[in-house]
């Protein structure tokens, strides 16, 4: 008991969603042995480690080393980073709201570290200031006869209505010295609310919004006053929910989040009931039902598929699932046995069972659904050695497909509902799609003549959009795509059906870059491209089918940028050039009004602070210049804008983009070892671009290194050959492109002292990490490898098989660090968390014993009650830290022995 509230106290949760959501390459399951064997071998394994360091639970670092001596001098400093730099760059970033349909209010924190609050008029390209302190604490004294100081005057729960966004018709609600007020901008007038309600919830947003960016650590209490339970719901950039748990009535909970962040509670059927955005400082939402319900968000209008129904479009039928048995039931009369009556040729009939979901045909005639073949449904078992609840471990089964275990396959299941009550099954032939990764999207004909799917060939080389004749069974080709390499269907594989047209927007890389064709919905013929050139589509934003335009992100369109630099474009679907509407040097990001006729663009680079502007969606032009942050404050702090740096890669031709990292006290007249940040994932690139503290590079770059990050050949975000570079290759990692980086940047900068590099990463970047000792030991001297997917047979099925291909061939044990363990040179920490539901644990496990085998010197860090990126935590920095000060700046620290 005393150490579970000890752990709580010092904020220790072992619920990895806890924090910010996701790492690396997202939250995917994994799989493993029996929990027995899993605690024996384990215990063997630490026994037999020369070295061994176990994690405590606290994930604070104390003021003085676990074995009594001070902290280094290098650490202090980097412990000191995120405190000395916080809150330093007034108008980092808007806390944006459109009020339609031409109007918007922000909220913006400037020098003083107060936020302020704008009106801006779209169509005029005016702001006005929405509350000024001077003029509401007069206003507030003479209501409530005590004085306020404009300068400490704290406005809370801020939040702006106006009738047809009509600056007369403005009403500002807020709180201020412990009453709630609305405040008339127009007219200068003052109230007390009436209905003060919860004084100190937060206001509930008009619209699903998404999170915007990531700023400072903060927390929302949720408060369910309603009678009914709530689900809750984190909402990224991206716009996909992401379950957080259920808020029972009555039920309080205090969530950690960071300001910016939107979360979404929906109630039963999932319908919304309220959206908050957290704040600096946190917040309570109380959810009590005087919140505005809010409406869909805006952003990137899509075509929603229908959602499927087991009833019929008619009301007559209803589909139900009884027993592994299909069952056809009159709505309001009584059922009639419905069984499958033929199986799918060479298909063990036992196996299967029709499963939904259903689809009917508009005319009700025929419906669709899905027979479900199991695949291994392999588990990985996981060891909660030190619980919160008991003394004993725990043990737990995470169901984890590896790359080539049986998937289940869901084959797709034609009925007729004939004119005598009887039910026919159409065959429906396979041989189009006889070995399926995924199969999905069963739509119908609006005259229910036919049925299309989309069909991933298992190894990620074909895509097919296939249609099924609704009478006799047959399938033919809407649309296919090949490829020698791979397809990455994860990332590029947008697809947008154009209603009024009867046309289908398709991504492609066909043409070596990633771009946008224009097929004929019906038939699937190509008729055109949208997109072409030298430069790379990376998402569809929005259509306006009406006007045939459309507008895409879009990277390296800009000639002399930064190819990954973000840029928005309207393209006529036509074909047309297209017409650049983001403008200015840098990484952009933006937000559409409802309409789409407006767009709030944000742009930034790693050393150029936040440019905020309004935009004219059609032309681009800009409407007005809304706040230029200012981060006079962070560099008179002594803090360094990362410097981007450009070599060519390994063909002497192509350009490798990166990124250096310097300390603050840095002199011209030293030396400084490399530590280099790696992270070589195919699904991107990941070199930061906008700016940002980047603290984690900052600190390390505080020990008295110079930190390096760089997007190798194989990651993602440039032409089909740059990426093609990690096909059944994810060892190769873009090394031989890094290595020629940092040598290009020694020779402009002698203070690079590469005869000490060092590497850590994590995940993918694990496995990276430790294959730089093992692959390229004579230019990397020290690496740090946690959570690493180490043997490309021991991760997850889809990102592996997805890269490396499948079946698995001789190339996964030759890239795989278990298998060449054996060739370590230089020194080496492993660190792995054992609840770890990512990556399968026994990957970090297995590497230590084949090093142990080929009696190599190394240091394990097990941590417990830890997941997916342990080493992330205050104790897995603190160690990565003293690792790297030991060996590649040993003068800096005292030798362990000693302390």
């Amino acid at each position: 008991m005393e150490s579970t509230m000890r752990r709580e106290s010092l904020g220790w949760r072992r619920d990895r969603r806890f924090g910010m959501p996701g790492f690396c390459q997202g939250k995917y399951p994994s799989k493993g042995m029996a929990a027995t064997w899993a605690i024996i071998w384990l215990a063997g394994l630490v026994a037999s480690i020369g070295i061994v360091s176990v994690a405590s639970a606290d994930d604070t670092l104390p003021s003085s080393h676990n074995q009594g001596g001070a902290l280094p001098e290098p650490i202090r400093r980097a412990l000191a980073l995120p405190e000395a730099y916080r809150g330093l760059v007034a108008a980092e970033r808007l806390d944006w709201n459109w009020l339609p349909p031409a109007s918007a209010w922000y909220r913006v924190a400037m020098e003083n570290g107060q936020p302020e609050f704008f009106w801006v008029d779209c169509q005029r390209g005016e702001k006005r200031r929405l509350l000024d302190r001077g003029q509401l604490a007069l206003q507030i004294e003479k209501i409530t006869g005590v004085a306020e100081d404009p300068k400490t005057l704290n406005l809370e729960g801020v939040s702006v209505e106006a009738t047809e966004g009509n600056w007369d018709s403005a009403i500002v609600r807020f709180r201020a010295a412990g009453k709630r007020w609305s405040y008339r901008p127009a007219a200068d007038q003052l109230a007390e609310s009436l209905n003060a309600g919860n004084l100190d919830s937060l206001p509930a947003q008009e619209r699903i919004v998404r999170s915007r960016g990531q700023g400072e650590e903060t927390h929302l209490q949720f408060t369910n006053q309603l009678q009914v339970p709530l689900e809750l719901f984190w909402l990224p950039a991206d716009g996909q929910r992401v379950p957080y748990g259920r808020l029972d009535p009555g039920q309080t909970r205090q969530q950690h989040t960071f300001e910016g962040h939107a979360w979404l509670l929906v109630g039963a059927g999932g319908d919304p009931v309220a959206c908050y955005v957290a704040q600096a400082g946190g917040g309570r939402a109380v959810i009590d039902g005087n919140q505005p319900i809010p409406k869909p968000s805006a952003g990137r209008a899509r075509r929603q598929a229908p959602q499927p129904s087991s009833q019929s479009p008619d009301g007559r039928w209803q589909i139900e699932l009884r027993e592994e048995k299909a069952w056809l039931v009159p709505v309001g009369g009584q059922s009639d046995s419905v069984r499958e009556s033929k199986e799918i040729p060479g298909q063990d009939p036992g196996q299967l069972a029709l499963a939904g979901p259903f689809r009917w045909s508009p005319d009700s005639k025929r419906w669709a659904g899905l027979a479900r073949e199991p695949g291994d449904q392999r588990k990985i078992t996981l060891i909660d050695s030190r619980p919160d609840d008991q003394l004993q471990p725990k043990s737990r089964e995470v169901p984890y497909d590896k790359p080539g275990d049986k998937i289940e396959i869901a084959w797709p299941r034609l009925f007729e509902l004939q004119e005598d009550g009887q039910v026919r099954s159409i065959p429906i032939d396979t041989k189009l799609f006889a070995n399926p990764w995924s199969l999905d999207d069963l739509e119908w004909s609006s005259d229910g003549k036919r049925l299309t799917f989309w069909y991933i060939e298992r190894g990620h080389q074909c895509v097919r959009w296939l249609a099924v004749d609704a009478v006799t069974g047959e399938v033919t080709v809407l649309l296919e795509e090949t490829s020698a390499t791979f397809i990455d269907y994860a990332h590029k594989m947008q697809r947008r059906r154009l209603e009024s047209s009867g046309e289908l927007v398709w991504m492609s890389e066909r043409s070596g870059w990633c771009h946008l064709d224009l097929h004929d919905a019906m038939t699937g013929a190509r008729k055109h491209p949208i997109t072409s050139g030298p430069w790379v589509v990376r998402g569809i934003e929005r259509i306006d089918e009406s006007n045939r335009q459309i507008w895409i992100t879009a990277g390296g369109f800009h000639p002399g940028e930064d190819p990954y630099h973000r840029h928005l474009l309207r393209v006529g679907l036509d074909g047309s050039d297209p017409v650049p509407i983001t403008q200015g040097d840098g990484d952009h990001e933006w937000s559409f009004s409802d309409d789409g006729r407006w767009i709030l663009d944000r742009y930034s680079r790693v050393d150029l602070p936040p440019v905020h502007q309004l935009i004219d969606a059609e032309s681009g032009k800009v409407v007005l210049e809304l706040e230029r942050a200012d981060w006079s404050e962070l560099l008179e702090a002594g803090w360094k804008s990362p410097e981007r740096w450009v070599a060519k890669g390994r063909d002497g031709q192509t350009d490798i983009f990166g990124i250096l990292h310097r300390p603050s006290h840095f002199r011209d007249d030293r030396k400084y070892p490399v530590v280099e940040m790696i992270y070589a994932g195919p699904q991107g690139a990941h070199v930061p671009k906008g700016f940002g503290l980047h603290l984690a590079a900052q600190q390390m770059a505080e020990l008295g290194f110079i930190v390096v990050q760089i997007d190798g050949m194989g990651t993602s975000h440039r032409s089909k050959a740059f990426h093609d570079v990690c096909w059944k290759n994810l060892g190769d990692a873009g090394f031989p492109d890094r290595r020629l980086w940092m040598e290009a940047a020694a020779r402009k900068y002698p203070q690079i002292d590469l005869t000490r590099v060092g590497i850590t990463g994590g995940s993918a970047g694990g496995q990276n990490a430790l294959g730089a000792l093992l692959f390229h030991g004579d230019f990397y001297d020290a690496a740090v490898a946690d959570c690493g997917c180490h043997d490309n047979r021991m991760d997850k099925i889809w990102w592996n098989e997805l890269w490396m291909g499948w079946p698995i061939g001789e190339h996964y044990a030759q890239q795989s660090n278990v298998d060449n363990a054996h060739r370590l040179q230089g020194e080496l920490m492993l660190i792995v968390g054992e609840l770890d539901d990512n990556v399968d644990p026994a990957s970090t496990l297995q590497v230590a014993d084949a090093l142990i085998a080929a009696d190599k010197n190394f240091d394990l860090l097990w941590m417990t009650g830890r997941g997916h990126g342990a080493g992330g935590s205050a104790y897995g920095r603190r160690r990565t830290w003293e690792f790297f000060l030991k060996h590649l700046r040993p003068e800096t620290i005292e030798p362990v022995s000693a302390r």
